[in-house]
């Protein structure tokens, strides 16, 4: 949401705008970039299309996870987030919403997806439990960790371990490393977000990466994504998936090319398009993967 479109201040909102608003609902670029990776896991997992089972358990699981991930993160970040021009304005900090109010929802969202993998393997059910408890954690590592969009990376990717297990009911090495590639994706679209809010971070004092790494701030995005690259081809090009994947990773590393362009320089708008087009570079590799496994 752009500052042209924030409510004016004293602005009644609905009740349910208000929800929507704080799951970010009109922003789905925050569940596409879990999702892509998750799909590619349960792609590669099945040996091809898993089913509509496990097709909808995810999708659906993984928005309701986001959205429930969403009101945790803000219930931890409510006193800093008035002090930050992106985020005064969210439901939480200009006190439309209350703790109680926002916890109940974050509480029923998750219930609803946990209720979605509890028709898949235990095994599925076993690491979300692990992966709820690192969503909750990460919050409040902004306080301590020079480094917390490395604790984003593993929740952000833990769809990964889930898909592996819901699909086969084990967790192989290869998964843990999708999720190690995954993390430099996440390393890297979150840092150039936070390369939006650097100015108002330092005066608050909370730790991001973009602060951590400071003027290596754009050399380290780039190495993060092209990481991620060299990761995901280490591990899937042994599939044979053909001209398909190597498509996706082109187009995928062309947009690393894209991004390099528009964070050089470090302004926020370019920054703010960069991490809120990210999701593209998933989706590049998600279609290489799922078309390669159609034709192979």
């Amino acid at each position: 949401m752009t500052p042209s479109t924030l409510p004016a201040a004293g602005a009644p909102r609905s009740r349910l705008a208000l929800y929507l608003d704080l799951v970010r609902f009109n922003r789905p670029a925050g569940w596409l970039v879990l999702l892509w990776p998750t799909l590619v896991a349960l792609w590669v997992a099945a040996g091809g299309f898993p089913g509509w089972h496990l097709l909808a358990v995810f999708v659906l699981g993984t928005i309701l996870t986001r959205s429930s991930g969403c009101t945790i993160n803000d219930i931890a970040d409510r006193d800093f987030d008035r002090h930050v021009k992106r985020t005064a304005r969210r439901p939480l900090t200009t006190g439309e919403l209350s703790v109680k109010e926002a916890a109940a929802l974050g509480v029923v969202l998750a219930l609803v997806a946990l209720a979605l993998v509890l028709t898949t393997r235990r095994e599925a059910v076993a690491w979300s439990a692990v992966g709820v408890v690192v969503a909750i954690i990460y919050p409040f590592t902004k306080r301590f960790f020079s480094m917390p969009q490395a604790v984003l990376g593993i929740a952000y990717s833990f769809g990964i371990v889930i898909a592996f297990a819901a699909a086969t009911g084990a967790v192989p090495p290869m998964a843990w490393l999708l999720l190690l590639a995954n993390m430099g994706m996440v390393l890297g679209y979150d840092t150039e977000y936070a390369m939006v809010d650097r100015d108002d971070d330092l005066k608050i004092g909370i730790r991001t990466s973009a602060i951590t790494l400071g003027r290596w701030d754009v050399a380290g995005v780039i190495g993060c994504y092209s990481a991620c690259l060299l990761l995901t081809v280490w591990q899937l090009a042994p599939l044979g998936l053909g001209w398909p994947f190597w498509l996706g990773v082109l187009l995928a590393a062309a947009q690393v090319a894209w991004h390099y362009t528009l964070i050089r320089s470090r302004e926020r708008p370019g920054c703010f398009t960069a991490f809120s087009q990210s999701h593209w570079m998933g989706a590049s590799l998600f279609a290489g993967v799922a078309l390669g496994f159609a034709l192979r």
